[in-house]
């Protein structure tokens, strides 16, 4: 099997830079058990598709065999660095680029030190592959492109790993709701700010819950346009092109706040 495991993570950094915070260390132990379950799948590769890294031109994706250095979020910057250290899956980035022509999307690869790599890629690396034992193919979110667009973007990753014969994780890294607290909160306190937007993240991940595709495919575009979805939600678009359109069910390892916004991790249970 070509494609071993998927998860739905979110990008932010609180998890990671203020576990002791109740609601947020909940959201770190269960990125914690994703990386548990993700290493156990044994994947050659983990493939992620974050809604941070932003591309307004070509499709953009990372060919620096070894991305390290240290980051400063741009808005979580009194919490400190975070360092990264990751190796690029060049033969299957490559592969992918070249590929994206048959699906109308021109794409490029980046190469050259100090790139900065963004938070959720970032965050992302570090819970599900602590240990750095996986390469990655890592593809940035074209604010330009559609939901189909970008379900192609996985579906070549499939494809071309499957040429490669390559076991491949699939990593949608980004946010549900997003309304954030535009005000200084006591963190302790911290809860999703819309009670609409907060159902409605949990109607979706009921759905997820229960393998309902075809509910999933007619809700998000008014999930997302409702609940002011991190980037319309294309990051679980990813995920639907790497899984092949179809999933049994999943795990909802957690849901909660992150500064008023939604976030969950999310293990697809795959056919």
């Amino acid at each position: 099997m070509t494609v071993v495991s998927a998860f739905l993570i979110p990008g932010s950094p609180l998890p990671y830079v203020q576990p002791d915070n109740p609601s947020w260390g909940a959201m770190a132990t269960a990125l914690k058990k994703a990386g548990a379950a993700l290493a156990a799948s044994k994947p050659d590769t983990i493939a992620i598709y974050s809604s941070q890294w932003i591309a307004v031109l070509d499709q953009l994706w990372q060919l620096r065999p070894n991305p390290a250095g240290l980051h400063v979020d741009e808005n979580w910057h009194e919490y400190g660095e975070l360092p990264f250290d990751m190796r690029t899956d060049i033969e299957l980035t490559e592969a992918a680029i070249v590929a994206t022509d048959s699906y109308g999307v021109r794409s490029k690869g980046v190469d050259y030190d100090h790139f900065p790599v963004d938070t959720g890629t970032i965050v992302g690396a570090s819970f599900l592959d602590p240990d750095k034992k996986f390469q990655s193919v890592v593809t940035a979110n074209n604010v330009y492109h559609d939901w189909g667009i970008t379900e192609n973007l996985g579906r070549v990753v499939r494809e071309q790993a499957d040429k490669l014969g390559r076991r491949v994780a699939i990593v949608g890294i980004g946010g549900l709701s997003g309304s954030f607290f535009r005000h200084v909160i006591d963190i302790a306190d911290d809860h999703i700010a819309n009670a609409a937007e907060d159902d409605w993240n949990k109607r979706i991940l009921g759905l997820m819950e229960a393998g309902d595709v075809a509910g999933l495919t007619q809700a998000c575009p008014e999930y997302a346009q409702q609940a002011r979805v991190d980037m319309g939600f294309k990051h679980f678009a990813f995920i639907l092109g790497g899984i092949g359109g179809n999933f049994a069910g999943a795990t909802v390892h957690n849901y909660g706040p992150l500064y008023g916004s939604g976030g969950a991790v999310v293990e697809f249970q795959l056919g």
